[in-house]
């Protein structure tokens, strides 16, 4: 269903990437694998780590937009 609406599809993939970093954080083994499935989780921790100022900013509108 997340898929049919754009905003609920982006709230999604941030959680995804919040989420991805946090547990390469806490524990690197279970997302350093890049291939398959975890190789996507890999990415979404990779992207998580390095772009962290825009995700941050990127989760703060998406809180501002739910909020209104």
């Amino acid at each position: 269903s997340a898929l049919f609406n754009f905003q609920s599809l982006l709230l999604v993939i941030l959680l995804l990437i919040c989420t991805c970093a946090y547990v390469r954080a806490v524990a690197p083994r279970l997302v350093d694998n890049r291939h398959g499935f975890q190789g996507l989780l890999f990415k979404l921790a990779r992207i998580g780590e390095r772009l962290s100022p825009y995700v941050a900013l990127a989760c703060i509108a998406m809180a501002l937009t739910l909020l209104m």
